[in-house]
């Protein structure tokens, strides 16, 4: 029963971390209805800029996450302005490829001996490792730090999302782009603030990431991103509880599939559940049914 609640526990703390990566997904195609294949290098590259913000240049570790969430921002930006943009009423199909070969482009590139280099890196612990011991249940500060701080995240994107006029504007404008813009809403800002936001959340999951586990290569965010992304479909995409629903779930059962059953077929077991929750309610565990079906 020990054993049980401290393999809950891990998987508590990487659910935390896909759910960082889920809500920009989620948020991206509830705007704009893109599936944002790059979400998953931006967490990569923010977990680098915190890499070479504490490695190299000597920043600490609380100054080295915001300068990582701010650097992805402008990333994510820049990534919608110059590859989605322009393919905005185009074909869906168009900006899906295009979603595709910014991936390819972003991992490939940044695996270039001048960029990142191609090999693994090990991440040195920005701080000293305490272990505890609670009548067996054994935790550490790492995970009490991931913890607290995607809870802070998401209580601050909660906060902005639903009582603020910023989180007004998103919501109509991902109801309604025609009628927001004839409501005075400055659509186009509105999916860049979207990019933005969903970005620099990557990035803190890409930071605490590598300090959980730690060790960074340019294609490290394929499967995190292709988890997240798949938390986000088992919520119910476009649904922000749901993305935290479904990425507490499949970090679960990564985490437990591993422990009990074999680390090896863990991936099967999270994809199976995705399968397995779509036959049964297709829009998600969160979702609302409509005519449209990622």
């Amino acid at each position: 029963m020990i054993e049980a609640i401290n393999q809950i526990l891990n998987g508590l703390q990487l659910g935390s971390v896909y759910a960082l990566i889920a809500l920009g997904y989620t948020m991206v195609y509830g705007i704009i209805r893109l599936i944002n294949f790059a979400h998953g290098d931006v967490f990569m590259v923010g977990a680098f800029v915190a890499f070479f913000s504490t490695a190299s240049w000597g920043l600490p570790f609380y100054i080295a996450v915001p300068l990582s969430m701010a650097v992805c921002a402008v990333l994510g930006v820049t990534i919608e302005r110059l590859a989605y943009r322009p393919l905005r009423y185009q074909a869906r199909i168009a900006a899906l490829i295009s979603a595709i070969g910014v991936s390819l482009f972003i991992e490939y590139g940044t695996s270039l001996k001048f960029v990142f280099g191609p090999n693994f890196r090990v991440v040195p612990r920005p701080f000293n490792v305490a272990q505890w011991d609670v009548g067996g249940v054994q935790f550490s500060n790492i995970q009490v730090i991931v913890l607290v701080t995607v809870v802070v995240l998401l209580t601050a994107l909660q906060y902005m999302v639903t009582r603020t006029k910023m989180g007004k504007a998103m919501r109509a404008v991902s109801f309604d782009h025609d009628a927001a813009r004839l409501m005075g809403i400055n659509v186009d800002a509105i999916i860049s603030y979207t990019f933005a936001l969903g970005s620099a959340l990557a990035a803190a999951g890409g930071v605490l990431y590598s300090a959980a586990y730690p060790q960074i290569n340019p294609f490290m965010g394929i499967m995190p991103g292709l988890k997240a992304f798949t938390a986000a479909v088992l919520g119910g995409i476009g649904n922000i509880p749901g993305a935290m629903l479904g990425s507490l779930i499949m970090g679960e059962v990564d985490v437990l599939s591993a422990a009990y059953l074999s680390s090896r077929l863990r991936d099967v077991f999270s994809f199976s559940i995705l399968i397995l929750v779509l036959l049964i309610k297709p829009s998600g565990l969160l979702g609302k049914a409509g005519p449209e079906k990622v």
